[in-house]
């Protein structure tokens, strides 16, 4: 019982510090700027082509945005010229912080099977 207790608590560690800092990653957001675009909530992008951002799954976000600093000439990279430039400025940290915040916010993402 000790060992499956003493695991556990590794494990909560673990997922507690891969999982980003939401706070940290609301201030990233606010630096960088990103309402401008994905809108005040990250529901309402200004334009309907922008992605909504609120909500989505964490791990995906942070794909996305590695594959945005890759480039589009990159293994597994984006090309977007605004995302791009954005993405380039984030450290590994950033990134994770970013999608632990995006990821808490209540979304209107409607999933389909």
């Amino acid at each position: 019982m000790k060992k499956i207790l003493a695991g556990a608590a590794v494990l909560m560690s673990f997922n507690a510090f891969a999982g980003g800092n939401i706070d940290a990653g609301k201030a990233a957001t606010e630096k960088f700027n990103c309402a401008a675009c994905h809108g005040k909530d990250f529901n309402s992008p200004v334009d309907p082509s922008y992605p909504k951002l609120a909500g989505q799954h964490q791990d995906y976000l942070e794909h996305a945005l590695i594959a945005y600093q890759r480039g589009a000439d990159g293994a597994n990279g984006r090309g977007n010229a605004i995302m791009g430039g954005q993405a380039k400025q984030l450290s590994r940290a950033d990134i994770q912080n970013i999608a632990a915040y995006l990821h808490s916010l209540p979304g209107s993402l409607v999933l389909r099977k």
